[in-house]
This record gives C-alpha cells, sequence and structure tokens, in this order.
C-alpha cells in the first residue's frame, strides 16, 4: 500500500492520476489518500477518485493562474528578480538588490571589448578558457552560447526586460520564449550597468552585420581571422573579397579576390585582384585624408550630431507614457461597458506600437551618433599621419570598403566617404 497525504499531492492532473493509480491496480497495489479517505483497491474508491483529481486538478490550475498574475503585476511595477547565483557579473547585498561584482565585471568588459576587436565568439571562449576564467556557473568550460547570451543581456547596461519566457503547459513545466503570446515589461535603471549603453548597441550592431553577410544573394560566412574579412565588397557583382595566397615561382604574394570570381572564373564576375600591400595604402590614403582636412570634417560630423538630437524622440515618448496612465485609469473605469473597453485598448495599442518604434528611431540614431563620437575623437587624438596599416584602425573607422575598376570607395563607420584611385 502507498500512503499519501491528498491527491493533489500524488498528481497534479485527473489524466495522470487514473493512469498511475490503475497500474498500481494491476500490480494489487493500493494508493490510500489520507485526506480524501479513499482507497484505490475499494470499489467505489475509483468513481471517488476521478472526481476528487478533477477538483485537484482544478485547485492545482487556479493556483497557477494566481502565481502568473502575481508575477506580472510585479512585473508592471518593474520589480527585477533574477538569480544572481549564474549571473556573471553580480552579486545581491544584503536588501537583496543586485550589485557588481567587481572581479566577474572585468572579465564581462573584456568579452565586449573582444568582440568589437573582432573576435568570434569560439576565439573568446578559447581565451577565457586558456586563461583559467570560471563562467557564472563557476565552471572553467565556456560555451559559445553563454558567451553569446552575456552579448544580448539588457541587464548589463542596467535595465531589465521582463517576462521574456512563459509556462506553455503548468502540469509539464514546459517554458518558451515568449514572442508576443504575453506582454513584455522593459524596466530602466533597475541596477548599476557594468557596459556603456553606446557600446552595447556597437555591439548588437555588429552581431546583426555578422549574421547578415549577403552577398550577391548569398549569404557568406563571417570571418574574424582579418580585419578586412567580409568588409570588401565587389562593385560588379556585389559579393565579397576573399583574402588568397598565390604563389609565384616560389615566391609567396597576398591578394584580395571576389568570390564569385574565385568559385565561377572570368564568367562569373570580371573584377581584378586587389594585392594586399595596395589595399593597405588605400586605406591608409584614405585615413589620412580624413586627418589633414579633420579641421573642416569634425564640425560637420558634430553638426549631424546635434541635429539628430534635436528631434523631439524625447518629448514624444513622456507624452505617450503620461497618455497611457490617463487610458489606464479610464480603462478602470469603463469596467463593465465593452465597447468603451474596446476603444480605449484600441488607442492604447496604437500608443505602444508608436513607443516601440520611437525607441528604435532613438536607439538607431544614437548608434550613429556614438560611431560619429568615436571617429570625432579618434582625429583629435591622432598626433600625425599614420605611416603603417593596422587592423585596429579597420575596426575602429570603417564601414565597408568597395572596389570598382579604377577606384576603391572607402566607407567609414560616420557616413564619411573616401574614393581612393587603385594603386595598382
Amino acid at each position: 500500500m502507498i500512503l499519501t497525504k491528498s491527491i493533489s499531492r500524488f498528481t497534479r492532473n485527473t489524466v495522470d492520476c487514473l493512469k498511475y493509480t490503475r497500474e498500481l491496480k494491476t500490480l494489487n497495489i493500493a494508493v490510500y489518500f489520507e485526506k480524501e479517505n479513499i482507497n484505490t483497491l475499494d470499489a467505489k474508491g475509483e468513481v471517488l477518485m476521478t472526481i476528487m483529481a478533477a477538483l485537484a486538478q482544478q485547485e492545482s490550475e487556479s493556483l497557477s493562474a494566481n502565481v502568473r498574475l502575481g508575477i506580472q503585476y510585479r512585473n508592471q511595477q518593474g520589480k527585477v528578480q533574477v538569480n544572481h547565483n549564474w549571473f556573471l557579473g553580480y552579486t545581491k547585498d544584503e536588501d537583496g538588490k543586485l550589485v557588481i561584482d567587481h572581479e566577474q565585471a572585468k572579465v564581462v568588459r573584456r568579452i565586449y571589448r573582444e568582440y568589437l576587436e573582432g573576435c568570434s565568439l569560439l576565439q573568446i571562449k578559447r581565451g577565457l578558457e586558456n586563461d583559467g576564467i570560471l563562467n557564472g556557473a563557476g565552471h572553467k568550460k565556456w560555451h559559445e552560447s553563454n558567451i553569446k547570451q552575456i552579448l544580448t543581456n539588457e541587464k548589463y547596461i542596467g535595465d531589465a526586460l521582463l517576462q521574456k519566457t512563459y509556462t506553455v503547459n503548468i502540469f509539464e513545466k514546459k517554458r518558451s520564449a515568449n514572442n508576443g503570446a504575453l506582454p513584455q515589461y522593459y524596466v530602466e535603471g533597475s541596477q548599476e550597468a557594468i557596459i556603456d549603453k553606446s557600446i552595447f548597441l556597437r555591439v548588437q550592431a555588429e552581431m546583426d552585420r555578422r549574421a547578415n553577410i549577403n552577398a550577391k544573394g548569398k549569404r557568406r560566412v563571417y570571418s574574424s581571422k582579418y580585419a578586412l574579412s567580409s568588409m570588401i565588397f565587389c562593385e560588379d557583382c556585389g559579393d565579397i573579397f576573399r583574402r588568397l595566397t598565390w604563389s609565384i615561382r616560389g615566391r609567396k604574394e597576398v591578394v584580395w579576390k571576389c568570390v564569385s570570381r574565385v568559385e565561377g572564373g572570368p564568367e562569373a564576375c570580371e573584377s581584378r585582384v586587389v594585392k594586399e600591400p595596395d589595399m593597405h595604402a588605400v586605406i591608409l590614403e584614405a585615413v589620412n585624408r580624413l586627418f589633414y582636412d579633420k579641421d573642416s570634417i569634425i564640425p560637420v560630423l558634430e553638426n549631424n550630431i546635434k541635429e539628430a538630437l534635436l528631434g523631439k524622440i524625447g518629448d514624444r515618448l513622456r507624452e505617450i507614457n503620461s497618455e497611457l496612465e490617463e487610458l489606464q485609469s479610464q480603462l478602470l473605469e469603463s469596467l463593465g461597458d465593452e465597447d468603451e473597453e474596446e476603444r480605449i485598448g484600441n488607442l492604447m495599442i496604437g500608443l505602444k506600437d508608436e513607443h516601440q518604434e520611437l525607441m528604435t528611431e532613438a536607439a538607431l540614431r544614437e548608434e550613429v551618433n556614438e560611431r560619429i563620437r568615436e571617429m570625432t575623437s579618434y582625429l583629435r587624438m591622432m598626433p600625425q599621419a599614420l605611416t603603417e596599416y593596422s587592423d585596429e584602425i579597420v575596426r575602429i573607422l570603417i564601414e565597408k570598403i568597395v572596389v570598382k575598376h579604377e577606384t576603391i570607395l572607402v566607407v567609414f563607420k560616420s557616413g564619411v566617404e573616401m574614393e581612393i584611385q587603385k594603386k595598382c
């Protein structure tokens, strides 16, 4: 005999309760439910148990619904709860609030810095493991998915997106990504930031660029080995250039060549190769032109920042928040009037959509502004014109390079373009 306190302790739904008690019954094993005073081997036991199991399931569903409502209410109040035990970079103080763990924060900043320097997730993972650095769970073994999670987690800029996942089935405890099934809540300034927001936005933009390298309608894989990889494009066919090493009479020569021509020959693309030293020389000339013209270029760039900041996005966002609060109050007063509830609900949905669009536009503006600030800062700090090529220069300043028949177009991240005559 199996002694059980109650049906709700034995199982959480009617189907499972009947299934397992019947299996035990075939083995001549009774289940006795103390609270309900039911013995499954009795003649009347199964009928009573079916009724009581259904009630237990209803009770479980009701309790789960109450818990979900409690979580949603907490989210609406902007109260953030985070399991800090596996959260790299943060711990909790005596009051239970998230505070920065400064040693772990150094690791988080290192991951962001190396990614922007061009490292792949695999390279960052290997570097951390080689240096014996522990991950958030305290293990020496890192995974690329862990690093990607760190690079995309908004909590490192001091904010928190609540209800990213939700429970699909309360009995199977399955959770799923929340792609619109339930409302999400974004809390700004929920804890101290480890990563500056501008750096976070640059990382998201870089991740998007690496994931969407499309050339000539084909998706190309990002390579982190060289700074110019996936950055040089062919004007003729739109494909990217690949770094190749030629061996000519025992002498090695490094060149960049259109991938379409590499794979399909001259019939696929008529573009010519560019020797790596010539490509480096073009980049140096473009950067040095900026340096020599910085007195005229910097004021234009700074004016572009001012124009972007003059937008009324912030004012409109505050207006929307105020309007939403007013509509929320009206909605509570109109409970029971279905037509009025629907009207107010539609207005709130429209305002929330506008709010999301404005937030996206603000983020894009901030990303562009950060690129411009970075270039102006770099130009001001340059003591003299550059004398040699550096991958670091490319990663900091250059967005892409387009190889034409007679010239090479260098497009900087700030939007400035320089067209340089080919050196060959």
